[in-house]
């Protein structure tokens, strides 16, 4: 029978007596269901807007079942009246109310059960579906469905496509990554709570183990429901020149993020300088790095600027810093008390190392001044540089102050020749500045 007449058979097994008290039956539960909610809605919400202490995830429930109230009272109606008209008359007297009644249930199983899927998306993708396939499941209608879903097909490399199949590895794929996911956030938390390895193996055995899950499970799920993969070679081989030479970028930063994992020149806790960004590793990305800085700012570093550039990194073999000051003192001033005092006044800062001594030496006789530069030691520059030097600064400050050490400012002396205009204007017994 083709879908015409299977319709209109079913439109005439629906209007005979018996079945359409039950089709009546169904209709007016719907209807009193509804009239139900939308009378008991506003007390169940004030209900539960007094429950304000209870848990997030049982508010979470309440505020599903509230929004599902009509469905439940519909399944909580039906299944009685079935159970009863079972006991009461012939099985033929029941079995829509059965059909119906199975319907409501399931779909409210699916509703509440697919809620602890935090993707939207995915959770309205999964609820759909699930309440396509138990629709066809109750009705007996997925040998029908079956058969027309596989009559869509296409011919691709010798291999038979049908929109069956595509249903299917969609539905296989998915479950395998959703297994894959699991198993892979699982073992990451293990591999990252392992202190014997380093920081940057750690992202590395991460990385590899993601891309394996997930590989293996698309491919697996595909060979499940009978796609041949050898068919697919060629338009595979042309998908990847083409991609090869669109995603060139692409393809170098993931490159360079593994060279960056295997050779640990970079690693997450490192405090790098790259141009004018200076901050620490937040986390190594497939395609960039994270870099963290002082203000809050997180920058997304392609892992091939790392690569090709010139990076500097305060924390490769140890987490110790030198920061170098300059300043300069009047001549007047005795350098070696100069050097001393420099050196007392940067120890009282607090982050200066203490068995990493600083050292001042004097590297010039400037114009105005003699100049000296002050070296210290810091084992934190994630704490920031700017402060630090600016401590240091504001020490030397005090320090100097407190001995009568002068910081001088460029002075010139100007000497005015004779018989220039200004000379002349200047001459004793005239006033002084230039004429009007």
């Amino acid at each position: 029978m083709g879908l015409r007449d299977q319709a209109w058979a079913l439109i005439e097994h629906l209007m005979r007596p018996s079945n359409t008290h039950q089709v009546a039956i169904v209709l007016g539960l719907l209807i009193l269901a509804h009239v139900l909610a939308k009378l008991l809605g506003p007390y169940v919400y004030e209900w539960m807007r007094s429950r304000e202490g209870w848990p997030k995830w049982r508010m979470r429930f309440l505020v599903l079942m509230h929004r599902r109230l009509r469905l439940i009272l519909f399944v909580l109606m039906i299944w009685p009246l079935v159970f009863v008209m079972k006991l009461t008359t012939w099985p033929s007297r029941s079995y829509l109310l059965s059909i119906a009644g199975e319907l409501a249930l399931a779909w409210l199983l699916i509703a509440l059960i697919t809620r602890f899927i935090l993707n939207g998306f995915l959770r309205a993708v999964v609820r759909y579906a699930a309440w396509t396939w138990v629709t066809l499941r109750i009705l007996g209608l997925t040998d029908e469905a079956r058969g027309l879903l596989d009559s869509a097909a296409i011919q691709l490399s010798g291999m038979r496509l049908s929109l069956w199949m595509v249903l299917q590895a969609v539905a296989v794929v998915a479950i395998l990554l959703f297994v894959a996911r699991f198993v892979s956030r699982v073992t990451s938390a293990q591999i990252r709570r392992n202190d014997e390895i380093s920081p940057s193996m750690q992202v590395l055995a991460v990385k590899l183990l993601q891309v394996s899950l997930y590989g293996a499970a698309f491919f697996i799920g595909l060979r499940a429901v009978g796609v041949d993969l050898t068919g697919l070679a060629v338009l595979s081989g042309a998908i990847g020149v083409g991609l090869g030479f669109g995603l060139q970028k692409v393809v170098s930063n993931l490159v360079s993020g593994v060279i960056l994992l295997l050779d640990r020149s970079i690693k997450p806790g490192d405090v790098i300088s790259l141009g004018e960004t200076f901050g620490w590793i937040n986390s190594l990305g497939a395609r960039y790095v994270s870099i963290t800085t002082r203000d809050g700012r997180e920058y997304l570093i392609p892992n091939e600027d790392l690569i090709t550039g010139q990076v500097v990194n305060w924390s490769h073999s140890d987490e110790y810093v030198r920061l170098d000051i300059h300043f300069g003192t009047a001549y007047s001033d005795d350098p070696h008390k100069v050097r001393r005092i420099a050196v007392e006044a940067a120890k009282s800062v607090d982050r200066v190392l203490e068995f990493k001594p600083p050292v001042c030496h004097i590297v010039g006789f400037g114009d105005s001044s003699v100049d000296y530069i002050l070296r210290f030691w810091i084992r934190d520059p994630t704490a920031g540089l700017t402060n630090i030097r600016g401590n240091v600064f504001l020490a030397l400050w005090d320090a100097f102050r407190d001995n009568g050490i002068s910081i001088p400012f460029p002075q010139r002396e100007v000497k005015l020749l004779e018989g220039s205009e200004l000379a002349t204007t200047t001459a004793p017994g005239r006033p002084d500045g230039p004429p009007d």
